[in-house]
């Protein structure tokens, strides 16, 4: 188990913070006591049951709800001002694209939203979609590409403004186990060329052992950050990395955890 770094210099903090979503039906509890320091440059990933409250997490540090209780900061910011500032980009389980834009116009979309000269819109999408290996589908309609491809249109779409922040909740869920494993490898090839720091949401083990620096374990509801551990895995990683017995070992100490999170 790795202890949290220290909040001095943090490009995440996140204090003691509690979320309980209130209904007629009465309180429930998503997040209690949460307490994460996250450093420049580190790929997190957080793994637990259903209703654990990772997505939850994950939109309180995006502003799209506000915590109940505690202390969140981003880059020494709150919540709201750093959405404000575009410190971060959104993928989310689904593409979520627009089918009447092509491929480069959705791309392009946060630019137009945030004026970036015309010139320098056309550079950057382009650049992203290099980045991503899309562009030869430039002019393509999101209904003509696979779910695979629509989601790397989605992560071109979310890197388009260059933030230091990429979020992302569950984003290769919905594939088949190879494509899933090839997208593994292509967001570590991104993370390592753009130095982007990812906050990733997954129910599996192997793809949070395979692209983490380190993995927060959270139990049942109500969530909790039961442990944080460290990745030492050798970078970069490729095909071979799922059969080091390391990697068996820190997936099995992740399983174990979260057992002991549901008991």
């Amino acid at each position: 188990m790795s202890q949290n770094p220290s909040s001095l210099n943090s490009l995440v903090s996140v204090k003691n913070v509690g979320m309980v979503f209130r209904s007629s039906a009465g309180e429930t509890t998503a997040l209690q006591e949460a307490n994460l320091e996250i450093q420049q440059g580190e790929f997190i990933s957080l793994i637990g049951p259903s209703g654990c409250g990772k997505t939850t997490l994950l939109r309180l540090l995006a502003d799209l709800v506000s915590a109940t209780s505690g202390e969140i900061l981003i880059g020494g910011m709150t919540p709201s001002v750093a959405r404000a500032n575009r410190a971060y980009g959104y993928v989310f389980q689904a593409p979520v694209l627009y089918d009447w834009r092509t491929v480069i116009s959705n791309v392009l979309l946060p630019l137009e939203i945030m004026n970036y000269p015309a010139q320098t819109r056309k550079a950057r999408a382009e650049e992203m979609l290099r980045l991503v290996g899309l562009e030869k589908f430039a002019k393509n309609y999101p209904w003509q590409l696979s779910g695979g491809m629509q989601q790397r249109v989605s992560i071109a779409r979310a890197l388009a403004f260059d933030p230091k922040l990429l979020f992302m909740d569950e984003p290769f869920g919905a594939l088949d186990e190879i494509t899933r494993e090839n997208l593994n490898l292509e967001l570590l090839r991104l993370w390592r060329e753009t130095g982007k720091t990812v906050i990733f949401v997954t129910h599996s083990i192997d793809e949070a052992v395979f692209l983490s620096t380190r993995v927060v374990v959270m139990t049942a509801r109500p969530g909790r950050i039961e442990r944080i551990i460290e990745v030492d895995l050798p970078q970069p990683r490729d095909e071979n990395t799922r059969e080091l017995p390391r990697f068996f070992e820190i997936s099995t100490e992740i399983r174990e955890c979260l057992r002991r999170g549901h008991q």
